[in-house]
């Protein structure tokens, strides 16, 4: 599975995910991908590879140890390395591809937004909504 960053500048590849695909509504999560959950998985290094741009990646610490990465260009985050662990935790809506598996649970819902409701019976539209311009 290849992935990369919103401007095309950082480019990886993976070869498995190492962990079930998860949701994380944590504060840090949210604020740091300005979404409501953050969607990863698990991957080992020896699993993991940079095809192009790794010179362009920036890095944040958000908390003790944990630095977050991201396309120095677009800002879009890739990773995440904790220090002292075997593997990178991948933003799974970076792979251009196809992981070949679904989100098996849901973390930090504590911190979950209160205007969050995965069963709201709501429209929904292929694309755009029919009044967009």
């Amino acid at each position: 599975m290849q992935g990369s960053c919103l401007c095309g500048a950082v480019r990886y590849e993976v070869t498995r995910l190492d962990s079930p695909i998860q949701h994380c509504a944590c504060r840090t999560c949210r604020k740091a991908h300005s979404a409501a959950f953050n969607t990863a998985a698990l991957v080992k290094h020896e699993h993991f590879k940079w095809l192009q741009g790794e010179a362009s990646l920036k890095s944040y610490e958000s908390s003790p140890g944990k630095l977050r990465y991201f396309c120095g260009t677009c800002g879009s985050q890739l990773v995440a390395q904790k220090a002292g662990r075997d593997t990178l935790v991948l933003r799974v809506a970076s792979l251009d591809d196809d992981p070949g598996a679904a989100p098996q649970w849901r973390i930090w819902t504590s911190h979950q937004v209160p205007w969050l409701d995965y069963t709201a019976p709501i429209p929904s539209y292929p694309e755009w909504d029919p009044s967009h311009r």
